[in-house]
């Protein structure tokens, strides 16, 4: 049986692809901060090694140290951004009033001619429109701030699953680094497991490149967003767009959630030339990753970028929305699960002497 599913490629190919998909939809969730810790230890173990050999640093503690540099950085980050949204929500709420002001002039001037040429009184259309419009923004004042309390209980289930997530990953990337050594010689040691040593040496290479082609987009994107923003005259622009940069590497947020309510805000204001900038600069921002991800992460991976752009779309239509990521990576794993068994099936063929 055996034998025959290793003559059958493509049910070999399709007992890899259930393999793999069965890992990142439910294993994946369980082990997560274990797995991270591996790949962080695995990624940083020359590093820890250096640290240790040079300055006699126990890996353990570099790997602390290296912890500690990494949560330090990402606290500045997220304190600056923090800090800035904070000060500008004085502006935000002062502008709902003048939105509100905007809208009544537009329902007074409109009401008039859309009753006559529709056969409606217009005022009472006027009046209807207006009572709407002030129950709205009593809403976002009001019923909106009393959501996000009754909501907060939520925020908090995900906030303990973060500090759960985080704790667990420290303490296991402390002590996989105590006994890295130990574990790699022992997967050397046993030849059943090269495979997979082949395949997290995949991974890595695919990781690495992931994150060097998100540094390349989210600096494109950056300086793009900050330049046309700038240019096109709207405060603060160069923090915008790199906000929006920034912002562009998650999975959920990208880029909408600031140049789309930007350009809602420029609308309300009258400043219709604005608000078409950040519309149109959304769609270029869009496009631009659609175009750079695949050809950079493909040509440095030596694959297509038509099958990475697959992957991703696989990838979203099985995941959700992390299956922007995980896509990819899934498509990486059988793709190195793939090229390692035929390698080591052609070598064995090769080892057979002919009869």
């Amino acid at each position: 049986m055996l034998e025959r599913v290793k003559q059958n490629k493509l049910i070999t190919l399709l007992l890899i692809v259930a393999v793999v998909y069965f890992f990142l939809q439910y294993l994946t969730p369980l082990f997560s901060p274990i797995l991270v810790a591996m790949l962080f230890v695995t990624i940083f173990g020359p590093l820890l090694k250096k640290l240790q050999t040079r300055l006699h640093v126990h890996r353990q503690l570099g790997a602390i140290l290296l912890l500690i540099l990494g949560s330090g950085l990402l606290a500045i980050l997220v304190w600056v951004l923090f800090s800035w949204t904070v000060g500008s929500l004085p502006m935000w709420v002062g502008q709902l009033e003048t939105v509100e002001q905007e809208l009544q002039e537009l329902i007074q001037r409109g009401s008039a001619s859309i009753g006559e040429t529709l056969g409606i009184d217009g005022e009472y259309l006027e009046s209807t429109l207006l009572a709407r419009l002030e129950e709205w923004m009593d809403y976002l004042q009001t019923e909106g701030a009393a959501g996000m309390l009754s909501g907060s209980l939520q925020y908090l289930k995900k906030i303990a699953l973060l500090g759960g997530f985080l704790v667990t990953f420290v303490i296991a990337a402390v002590l996989l680094a105590k006994d890295y050594d130990r574990i790699m010689n022992n997967l050397l040691d046993r030849e059943e497991f090269h495979v997979l040593l082949e395949v997290i040496c995949g991974i890595i290479r695919y990781i690495a490149t992931f994150i060097k082609a998100q540094v390349v987009i989210m600096s494109v994107i950056s300086v793009a967003a900050g330049l046309v923003l700038s240019v096109a005259g709207i405060r603060h622009g160069t923090l915008w767009g790199m906000l929006a940069g920034l912002l562009d590497a998650l999975p959920f947020i990208g880029t909408g959630i600031v140049l789309v309510p930007l350009a809602l805000t420029q609308l309300f204001q009258g400043y219709y030339g604005r608000a078409l900038a950040c519309l149109v600069l959304y769609g270029a921002c869009v496009f631009l990753r659609e175009i750079l991800e695949p050809r950079l992460i493909g040509k440095r991976l030596g694959i297509s970028p038509i099958a990475v752009l697959a992957a991703v779309y696989a990838g979203i239509r099985l995941f959700g929305v992390w299956g922007i990521i995980k896509g990819p990576l899934g498509f990486m794993i059988i793709y190195q699960i793939w090229q390692s068994l035929q390698r080591r099936f052609q070598g064995a063929e090769e080892a057979v002497p002919p009869t």
